[in-house]
């Protein structure tokens, strides 16, 4: 079963046709993938397909799970600096939005982290279920665009600072509601 996890994993760029090794981090993770399966098949009592997994991840994000696909895309920088939590908390997470999906199907309008994703982790994982990951981000985090509203400075990621600039959408401050400008 660990050979199929090893042979789903992918270059950065994700091109399936050239596999590499994978770290002994990555290894470890691979091994956590299947045991998180195998633990679910013992609970939910029936078996699961295994996805393809790859390292390829990059920017805020530890690990996202795109369901059509049953595949997990896992971020190797939050990997490395926060291994103990990354193993024990991102890898159920992932697994359950699959889980979640293959029990409940696409045709039901299931919320990402509803009711269904977190009696998964609390039932099949034994964790509480958390919407997002509190890892220091500061490796990962791209540039910045300075922006102000009322309350005061706000930043704004390259993509976001781009889309005003080409006049394709406008933020508003979470707080005053004031649109977002550049900062003088």
């Amino acid at each position: 079963m660990l050979q199929r996890f090893l042979s789903a994993l992918t270059t950065p760029k994700e091109q399936p046709s050239a596999p590499k090794a994978a770290t002994q981090l990555q290894q470890q993770l691979l091994e956590r993938c299947e045991a998180c399966f195998h633990q679910a098949e013992q609970r939910l009592k029936r078996k699961f397909p295994r996805p393809a997994i790859s390292f390829a991840l990059r920017g805020k994000s530890a690990g996202t799970a795109h369901l059509q696909q049953n595949r997990l895309r896992f971020n190797p920088v939050l990997l490395k600096e926060n291994p103990e939590a990354f193993l024990q908390e991102v890898v159920p997470h992932e697994i359950a939005h699959l889980l979640c999906f293959q029990l409940y199907g696409a045709g039901k309008a299931i919320k990402p982290h509803g009711k269904e994703w977190q009696a998964i982790m609390l039932q099949v994982f034994d964790l509480t279920p958390r919407a997002s990951h509190s890892f220091d981000i500061s490796s990962v985090r791209g540039k910045t665009y300075a922006y102000q509203c009322q309350c005061g400075p706000v930043e704004l990621s390259v993509r976001r600072h781009n889309k005003v600039q080409r006049g394709e959408s406008r933020y508003l401050c979470r707080h005053c509601k004031q649109v977002l400008s550049p900062a003088k």
